[in-house]
């Protein structure tokens, strides 16, 4: 009993730091570009720079645990549903990735909110999936699809005002 409750946890553990390491690896990838941005004709609403670490990490971690739960999912009238659910988060993960480097470091703004608009709509693909297997997995990625939604209203009004 103790090894499979060891090995559950490290697939937790794994599961939330698949998310975690990509957008790290996002961050480093367009830490340099933060300086520009602080010069950027900011939007009305426009929070406090800490608060994107702090808000993107809660959310990795949401969704970490929110794939786990559905990847451990075992009822097999549900496989369709799980595979499903796993294809659209590693390409969520992959927009996700990508659109940092284009918003940033690109500064390809209003590509960069067009690209926005397909990871929005591949979380609510996720979501519905979610939804379908389990419903803490589908509370779980809420967050994800609202603080999107604002990073959209973000993305456009930088793209306008700059």
């Amino acid at each position: 009993m103790e090894s499979n409750k060891k090995k559950e946890i490290g697939k937790i553990i794994i599961a939330i730091l698949i998310p975690l390491v990509i957008g790290g690896l996002s961050a480093f990838f367009t830490k340099d570009a933060m300086a520009n941005f602080k010069n950027l004709n900011q939007p009305f609403l426009s929070p406090p720079a800490w608060l994107f670490p702090v808000a993107w990490t809660i959310l990795y971690i949401l969704m970490g645990i929110s794939s786990y739960i559905v990847y451990k999912n075992k009822n097999v009238f549900l496989y369709k549903e799980r595979d499903n659910y796993l294809i659209l988060y590693i390409v969520q993960l992959i927009f996700n990735f990508c659109w940092s480097i284009i918003f940033f470091n690109i500064k390809a703004y209003y590509f960069a909110f067009f690209w926005l608009i397909c990871l929005w709509i591949l979380i609510l693909l996720l979501i519905i999936n979610a939804k379908k297997i389990n419903k803490i997995a589908y509370y779980l990625l809420i967050p994800y699809i609202i603080w999107v939604t604002f990073a959209g209203y973000l993305n456009i009004m930088i793209a306008i005002l700059n």
